[in-house]
Order: C-alpha cells, then structure tokens, then sequence
C-alpha cells in the first residue's frame, strides 16, 4: 500500500487523473500490489536504491525487488536491451545509449533523485593532504601522467616523495565519465595504470589499506567509512570547499557536485508496482532516505515536476542525451526548467 501522505502529496499536485492515486486507500480497502521490479546499473546509486527498495518493501511486502550494480554503462546495456526495468544511473544517459534504446523499441524516463558530492579520498593517516586544485587533480588522472606521475611530491613539490597510489572505477562506471569530464576536461580521458573497479567497495577497501592511496566514489561511500578514510577538499580556483549538502546547495562544490538519476522503462511504468516505487521515490516523505545515505535530496518544487513529469510520461533526456555535464545546480530540475535551458545551450556551443 503506499503511504496514506504519499497520496495525499499526489493530490496535492493534481496527479489523480490517468489513475495517479491506484494504489492508495480507499473506502473499498487498499489495493495489494505485488510483482517483481528488476534494477542495475550506478554502485553510486546502489546505496540509495537499497534505501529505497528496503523501505517501500516494507510497506508492500509481496513487491520484490532485484537491485545489483554493474556500472551506469552497464546498467544501461541491460536496460537498452530491456532486461531490467529501472536503471540507476550517476550521469544522464548518452546519446550512443539512447539510440540503443531506440534501436530495441525501449522508450524512458528519465527521473533525478538526488545529488551527490562526488568525493576525493585518501588513507586516514594521511597528515599532509586536506586540499587539492582542480589543476592538481588533472595532474594525478590525466592520460600523460600514466608511467610519469608516480610520486606525491610530483603534484605538489611540499608533499612528501612517496609512492602516488590510485584507485578509480573502471571505464563502464558514471563516476567515471563524470570525474574525467570534470577534472581531466574530456569524458572517458584518463591515465590507466591504477587500481580500477566497477565496485566502489573495491576502492574503499583499497584506499583503506594503502597509507599513500588516493581514490573516488560516491560521497555515501565515504560515509560509511569515514573512519578508515579521510575526504579531501577541492579547490576549483575559488577556495577549498568540502563535499556536503551545504556546498552542493549553494554552489561552491563544483565541479564534482552531480545529479543522480533514475531512467524507467516506458513500458514498465505502466505496471502498478513499478509506478508506485517510481512514485516512492519522489515523494517528499522519501527524502529521508537520500540523507541518510549521504546524498542531496532534490528541492520541493523538483520533486513536484519531477512528479508531474513521470505521471505524463515525459520520456526522453531533460538534458540533451549528451551524457555526463558539470555545472548542473541544485535547481535544475525544478518547474521554471531556466537551468536546463542554460544547460542545452552551452552544450550547442
């Protein structure tokens, strides 16, 4: 059953037409939903779909659910070839994706969830980094310091000259492209002699280990280990700023601040369960969940367009199909859509 303030928010937004409350209580009794939602893709997202799942469950006990993580690449792979019907992903599809997609008759849509403030880390006993430039990052991950750049005094000559020690996702990862664009300045471009895996626990477990390792991921990974890792400042020109819910709001962690996404196979959408954990998902009771794990929900009026957006079944990218984009702000995704305009702009540029 969905939560009774769930269908009271979708009234609220005037979503009953075109059957918006099934679901919801009635004099009649509540509607029993039950079924199997199948999701892959983003590690970046795994956290916030297994918050997710977890709780809807819990209200919707004959709803199960198959989340896994392959990458948002291969996320979208399965999803193109319509073997999953949700697929989480830490950049917005591509535009190689989206004729895959339409080469298989799988239309989508595409659904913002949260931001994340995507973390660099190092080992927990590191004593001599707290903050890095965008320049000096582009140093340690561009493809020319691959064999060349190996110490740490090599990116900053007040460092120590110990053994540089890296750990990434590998090429199918969102992270990945996202990280690459934003830092190195071209998606996909970068050094490869590091520890790479699709398996954000893979790199924590690593950077863990190594006491000159640097590494990363989602900031919920970094969360949840926050002990035995050390989150380092970045300094895009403009002064060292922290990942946090604050310096995604107002701007000022850029350029690793990013929205998350899920995309919903068009077909899928139409089955009860499938619709109301999309719903779920949206609700501004569920904002909890993106806290908790240590993402950014999105603003109220985001959540409603978002809604509203979903019950029309508004399918294709909001952002051009043109994969990851940095600069995206915390109100992209709300109803005057201002944002989203710049955003198309700059990229016909």
């Amino acid at each position: 059953m969905i939560a009774p303030r769930l269908c009271r928010y979708l009234s609220i937004i005037a979503l009953a037409t075109t059957g918006a409350l099934a679901g919801c209580s009635s004099s009649k009794g509540p509607d029993v939903l039950s079924g199997k939602v199948t999701i892959d893709g983003s590690a970046t997202v795994f956290p916030l779909a297994k918050a997710m799942t977890e709780a809807f469950h819990a209200s919707n006990p004959a709803v199960e659910f198959a989340v896994a993580f392959s990458g948002t690449g291969g996320g979208f792979e399965k999803f193109c070839a319509g073997q999953v019907d949700i697929a989480d992903a830490s950049r917005p599809i591509n535009s190689v994706e989206s004729e895959q997609c339409k080469a298989q008759h799988v239309g989508y849509i595409e659904v913002p969830i949260a931001f994340d403030s995507l973390s660099v880390v190092v080992n927990a006993k590191n004593a001599f980094v707290d903050c890095l430039t965008v320049a000096e990052l582009k140093a340690m991950w561009e493809p020319a310091a691959a064999g060349k750049v190996t110490t740490w005094k090599q990116v900053r000559a007040s460092f120590p000259a110990q053994p540089l020690v890296l750990f990434g996702p590998g090429t199918a990862s969102g992270t990945f492209d996202y990280f690459t664009l934003a830092i190195v300045g071209t998606q996909s471009s970068s050094r490869d002699d590091y520890a790479k895996s699709e398996d954000d626990m893979v790199i924590e477990h690593g950077v863990a280990a190594e006491p000159n390792a640097l590494g990363y991921f989602g900031y919920a990974y970094y969360l949840a280990h926050k002990d035995e890792l050390k989150v380092v400042a970045v300094d895009n020109g403009r002064g060292c700023a922290m990942p946090s819910a604050q310096t995604v709001a107002d701007g000022t962690y850029q350029p690793l601040s990013r929205p998350l996404f899920l995309y919903v196979n068009q077909a899928a959408a139409a089955r009860p369960e499938v619709k109301a954990f999309v719903r779920f998902n949206l609700a501004p009771d569920s904002t909890q969940y993106v806290t908790n794990v240590g993402y950014v929900p999105l603003p109220a009026a985001a959540l409603v367009t978002q809604a509203s957006r979903f019950e029309k079944g508004v399918t294709g990218s909001a952002l051009g199909g043109h994969g990851s984009v940095t600069g995206v702000a915390l109100n992209a995704f709300d109803e005057d859509e201002k944002e989203r305009d710049r955003i198309r702009a700059a990229l016909v540029q």
